[in-house]
């Protein structure tokens, strides 16, 4: 299996396996392009350093190392690896049947041989937050992964980052009956958490009171300085009180420890909320549970007509791939278009844009998603931070990700340009300094093309004239041979009735010459 999976993404793919391979080559000079770093200024002619899968050196006067490989970019662009915000591809099954499965992680349905991340790679796409899919209630542990390597651990860049929650119905469900289940899981967590806090209380005691056992009469846990066993002296709130400081991860049992670390702060949740009115429970629900600040809100396309209510919560969202929101005037019948993102901008709110893998068009790749975002008014680093700097804030790893800066790693695409422009392309792809993706060297790539340069050529060729065939097929028919004539005229004959047959044979023996006649006279 390890060999077919080496076959399938180092070989088929043209791709380079980018961890657990080899180190990173110790230093390597992207030199002569334009650089585009998300943060700061622009630089026309610049040179990007990566010493040891990390950047050490960004602008227009870098010292190469004479020990450095150099690679000449002139004339592309030099751009920071894209992140997918939310994105339940990749796996064997997007979402489970149970409503409430915290204690899944997605690390265990993840399939790295996947032409998901194939594609994503070719695209520009270097880290891919895989969380749990919207028909849940409250789902299981997400993933931050770069889309090449063999298993999952060769392709996790941070495990373990939210919950996915939903706010909207899923399957089967209304809204009474989804909040109703949301609402009782908390319930459950704290009823759980207070009965283990007082047991953990009365195991203290019991410790304690073992420890101050005296004689031979003492028969430890649970005795007292005479041997006597100690009890719980305070009323059972309080012992819950003070047995939550006790409770220790291991104490916790699956189905509830993932949802005590995001009460405590150790996880993050990320809310799905298809329609307007699901955003008020969301932050509801987040805010009575204490992590409303660890809170990223993933919308619908219908969502933002909460803006009021975002603008409350100030939290970042990550939009839907359906940018626009069409709806009809439901007494003059006009259909009305909301281009969403410019409203979630315009109300302050940090926003991650999403591709739509489902589309046959442009819509699959995230520059197209900020072109169209430039297009229609929002400013262009407010466009590109949404496909980078902004995913990676809401994700954790701004420090990593997100921008081409001294000290983060080197995940890095050579562009043939503009990453606004839809005839660019990715030339280059680096992951943690390595050279991951080449586009000459895409096998699949060559082929694919190599297929649509053939339907074009043949598309191409001239149609010949009416008269010009007609001809042609003259010449042919005269170079038939006398046998197949003869042949035709025999089948010819065979299909005429047989009174034109008779008539024929009469006309036949008429033109017989008169010798014949004469001769046939005489033998009668």
């Amino acid at each position: 299996m390890n060999a077919r999976r080496i076959i399938l993404l180092a070989v088929l793919f043209g791709l380079t396996v980018a961890r657990g391979y080899g180190a990173p080559p110790a230093k390597v000079a992207l030199k002569g392009g334009r650089i585009i770093p998300v943060v700061g200024q622009e630089i026309s002619n610049g040179t990007l350093l990566m010493e040891q899968g990390k950047i050490t050196a960004v602008g227009a006067d870098v010292e190469i190392p004479y020990d450095a490989m150099v690679v000449d970019v002139a004339g592309k662009v030099l751009f920071p690896g894209m992140i997918e915000p939310h994105s339940s591809s990749g796996m064997d099954r997007p979402n489970e049947n149970l409503p409430v499965a915290p204690y899944l992680d997605v690390y265990d349905a993840i399939d790295p041989s996947s032409p998901y991340f194939e594609d994503a790679l070719r695209d520009g796409v270097l880290a891919i937050h895989v969380i749990q899919g919207n028909n849940c209630v409250i789902g299981g542990l997400s993933r931050l992964l770069h889309p090449i390597g063999l298993t999952p651990d060769e392709m996790t860049i941070r495990p373990s980052i939210a919950l996915k929650l939903s706010a909207s119905p899923k399957s089967g469900f209304d809204r009474m009956t989804q909040m109703a289940t949301l609402r009782e899981a908390f319930l459950d967590l704290e009823d759980y958490l207070q009965r283990l806090a007082e047991q953990r209380y009365e195991a203290k005691l019991k410790e304690e009171g073992g420890a101050r056992g005296k004689g031979p009469e003492a028969k430890g846990e649970g005795r007292g300085a005479g041997g006597e066993a100690q009890q719980i002296d305070v009323p059972p709130e309080e012992a819950a009180k003070r047995g939550r400081e006790l409770v220790r991860d291991e104490h916790l049992d699956d189905k509830h420890r993932n949802l005590v670390k995001l009460k405590d702060g150790r996880l993050d949740a990320w809310i799905y909320c298809d329609a307007a009115t699901d955003v008020g429970p969301a932050v509801q629900t987040a805010k009575e549970n204490g992590f409303l600040k660890r809170t990223v809100l993933v919308l619908g396309t219908e969502a933002y007509r909460a803006v009021e209510e975002l603008k409350q919560a100030g939290r970042p969202v990550v939009l839907s791939a359906e940018l626009v929101h069409q709806e009809r005037d439901p007494i003059t019948g006009e259909l009305r278009e909301t281009f969403v993102p410019k409203v979630i901008h315009e109300a302050g709110l940090a926003f991650a844009l999403q591709p739509n893998l489902n589309a046959s068009l442009a819509e699959q790749y995230l520059t197209y998603q900020a072109a169209r975002c430039v297009r229609h008014g929002i400013p262009r680093e407010a466009a590109l931070r949404a496909i980078t700097l902004n995913p990676a804030r809401m994700l954790g790893v701004e420090d990593r990700l997100g921008s081409l800066e001294v000290g983060k790693a080197g995940y890095v695409l050579v562009l043939s340009g503009d990453p606004l422009d839809f005839n660019s392309w990715v030339e280059k792809a680096y992951i943690d300094g390595i050279l991951a993706y080449d586009r000459a060297k895409d096998v699949r790539l060559k082929e694919l093309l190599g297929l649509e340069e053939k339907l074009a050529k043949k598309k191409e060729e001239p149609k010949k004239p009416d008269a010009e065939q007609k001809k042609e097929a003259e010449e042919k028919d005269k170079k038939k041979p006398d046998a197949e004539q003869k042949k035709q005229e025999e089948e010819k004959d065979k299909k005429k009735p047989d009174a034109e047959q008779k008539k024929e044979a009469e006309e036949k023996d008429k033109k017989k010459p008169d010798a014949e006649q004469k001769k046939q006279e005489e033998n009668r």
